[in-house]
């Protein structure tokens, strides 16, 4: 019989992903849980709630993918459902999903989300269209700036999605 305690405990932590419709939202939980969510390309599609577990290692996570949002003041209901799980059910981590080629506009909820006291990762979706449109970059001076880890990503190739992991193990590591 193992002694009390000889068994390490699996930690499980919640992870809410954000971020403006079309960003790639569904398809970096499809990523993380290995279960499929359809995926539109239509605003507002993410009516539902969408739930699943993902195993990065020894970490089990539970991981929401919201519907899109722009702002923590509400104007749809959508919104209005994505901000009352960050607020409610208070995930350990968000994870905020970006369109890069857009990224000067969809800062503000990234700023409003640290505002908000919320543990946060910044993911850089959709890098290739932003590199063919001339749109550069640097990651770390935008992590130095915000305070937060920043991810380049392109998810529907995915690219992107082990450093997204590693970056969720790392938070793991400090709670």
């Amino acid at each position: 019989m193992p002694e009390e305690g000889s068994q390490a405990k699996e930690k499980m932590i919640k992870i809410a992903i954000v971020g403006s419709p079309n960003v790639g939202k569904s398809v970096l939980f499809n990523a993380l849980t290995k279960r499929y969510v359809t995926v539109s390309n239509y605003p507002g599609t993410t009516v539902e709630v969408s739930r699943g577990t993902a195993k990065i290692d020894s970490l089990k996570c539970e991981v929401i993918d919201t519907p899109g949002m722009y702002s923590l003041l509400p104007v749809t209901e959508e919104e209005r459902v994505a901000r009352r799980i960050l607020i409610d059910e208070r995930p350990n981590l968000v994870i905020h999903v970006v369109d890069a080629k857009n990224l000067e506009r969809m800062l503000t909820l990234t700023l409003q989300l640290i505002e908000a006291g919320l543990s946060l990762i910044l993911v850089l979706n959709i890098m290739d269209e932003a590199q063919r449109e001339g749109v550069t970059i640097d990651a770390r001076v935008l992590e130095r700036e915000l305070s937060i880890p920043v991810i380049k990503a392109v998810s529907t190739k995915a690219k992107g999605i082990d450093a997204l992991k590693q970056g969720i193990k790392d938070y793991a590591e400090r709670l």
